[in-house]
């Protein structure tokens, strides 16, 4: 595709898409649609954030999943995407059953609207008529996999329309590898809107200001562990801050005014970027475990300039409280980890100083120099970590260690199950409970030791259903199915074929 670009800021105009450049075109034929289209920038910038790694990027949900929930979690902050109907359905219907129950915008298109311009005149006639000061601070437009092919420029768009900002994104599934990642596109988009408004003169006070520097929390975590590091950072005389990402506007300003940022989740490089940018510095680890706290507390005391005997107090406070805690609700088992959340290091070090043997942490999330903390001390004992890591790879994995408990996503906890090997979901079973200092120390022993004696169950109901067959053969039968992988491609060659000849973006 190309476009042109008037001095007076007229959106571009679009020539027809280059063949196949549909919903299901490829990541590469997308990508090379976007960089035709003039969004080379953003492409490049998403490739240095958030490296793919060996293979193409790892298996998850919609990225945009990631910033919705962003928008979504924040007062006053009004969501509209524009994609393909289908891609937005999914997103609005994944984003009520997490819970949000806030109204989605969506922008409809057609291919006449994607090339001519107008689905952009759409857009800022529909921003127009949202931004209302008295309901919004803020209207976050996305661009979808189609509308960011098609180079549709929502960096056009005012910054501020009627006192309500303005910020628009794209977040394709063809530039940002994990929903995670995604949800440091929209923080850092954000971060730097109000960094500069912070530059740019005096902006609201916060709704709570403490009276102590503070730490500022990146990364979403369970809602208990901010109340627990803000007591364990309370001997240094520092306080927590807010999380980012926040939950309204103003938190952000709050963010911004801190001693030092604590990189809970390493991987919020835009996020980062625009912390560095207003001199803050950034920590990497968490306070899990004993080891892990005592490392952290002292990393963020000298990162503000905490004397060492303020630091020793915070030691010497909850150390031996973490350290009972641990060895009160041992695990005994080996556990491998998985996920996409990008905790998982962390969690694999709690289990780890809870007693589990940990052969295997495989993690969705990039290698950043703000996780380095975690995998050197990981790899000090003898734990394998993939990042990036694929879903063959952490099954594979399963299959190598044999553990007596797979912690993984969806898939993983039902290949191990399969295999009469106990499971838990890591998003819903282990992210839902506090992880950090005491609070932390024993809170994964119940869920994890209860699953860990199911091992009896499952081997039970294998020898139950032992010869029943599994896939195209489950069941009992007189004659057994065969495979024939000939008709299976044959088939799917005719359904391709039928896919393409009636493709229509948008539609």
């Amino acid at each position: 595709m190309s476009e042109s670009l008037d001095l007076k800021g007229a959106p571009p105009v679009v020539d027809a898409p280059i063949e196949g450049a549909g919903c299901h075109a490829g990541g590469d034929t997308m990508r090379e649609a976007a960089a035709k289209a003039g969004k080379s920038e953003v492409l490049d910038r998403y490739a240095a954030d958030y490296p793919k790694g060996p293979h193409d990027q790892p298996q998850s949900m919609c990225p945009a999943f990631g910033s919705l929930r962003v928008g979504l979690r924040m007062r006053r902050t009004a969501t509209i995407l524009s994609g393909s109907a289908c891609c937005v359905y999914g997103l609005t219907f994944t984003s009520h059953f997490y819970g949000a129950r806030r109204t989605v915008g969506y922008v409809p298109f057609n291919s006449e609207s994607l090339v001519t311009g107008k689905l952009f005149e759409d857009i800022r006639e529909a921003v127009h008529e949202m931004a209302d000061p008295a309901l919004y601070d803020t209207i976050v437009i996305t661009n979808l996999c189609v509308p960011t092919a098609s180079g549709v420029p929502l960096q056009l768009l005012p910054d501020v329309i009627n006192g309500v900002r303005i910020i628009g994104i794209d977040v394709p599934g063809f530039g940002v590898p994990t929903h995670a990642e995604a949800k440091d596109v929209l923080a850092g988009a954000m971060l730097s809107y109000a960094r500069k408004e912070v530059m740019a003169g005096p902006v609201a006070a916060p709704a709570v200001r403490q009276d102590k520097p503070t730490i500022t929390l990146l990364g979403e975590m369970f809602p208990a562990d901010p109340v627990g590091i803000s007591m364990m950072l309370e001997p240094m005389g520092l306080a927590a801050g807010p999380v980012v990402p926040t939950r309204e506007w103003r938190e952000l300003y709050a963010a911004l005014d801190c001693a030092a940022v604590a990189a809970i989740h390493p991987f919020y490089t835009a996020s980062v970027r625009e912390f560095e940018a207003a001199g803050r510095k950034i920590v990497g680890s968490a306070p899990v475990g004993r080891d892990g706290t005592a490392a952290w507390l002292t990393a963020i005391g000298e990162a503000c300039g905490i004397s060492a005997d303020k630091i020793a107090a915070a030691h010497n406070k909850f150390l031996p409280a973490i350290a009972g805690a641990l060895a009160g609700k041992p695990i005994k088992g080996r556990v491998t980890v998985s996920g996409y959340e990008g905790s998982e290091l962390l969690v694999a070090r709690l289990l780890i100083e809870s007693g589990a043997d940990v052969p295997y942490v495989g993690t969705a999330a990039p290698r950043t120099r703000w996780s380095d903390p975690d995998r050197e001390w990981l790899e000090a004992k003898g734990v394998r970590i993939q990042y990036r890591a694929s879903l063959e790879q952490d099954i594979a994995a399963v299959d190598e260690y044999r553990p007596d408990l797979a912690i993984g996503t969806t898939p993983v906890v039902q290949h191990a199950k399969t295999n009469a090997i106990p499971g838990l979901y890591f998003t819903n079973l282990i992210s839902a409970r506090p992880l950090m200092g005491p609070a932390g120390a024993g809170s994964l022993a119940q869920v994890i030791n209860g699953a860990l004696g199911n091992k009896a169950r499952f081997d039970k109901m294998q020898a139950f259903f032992e010869g029943v067959g599994e896939g195209y053969t489950a069941g009992i039968w007189e004659d057994t199915p065969v495979d024939r992988p000939e008709f299976k491609k044959k088939f799917a060659a005719k359904q391709f074929a039928a896919a393409k000849a009636e493709e229509a973006i948008g539609s």
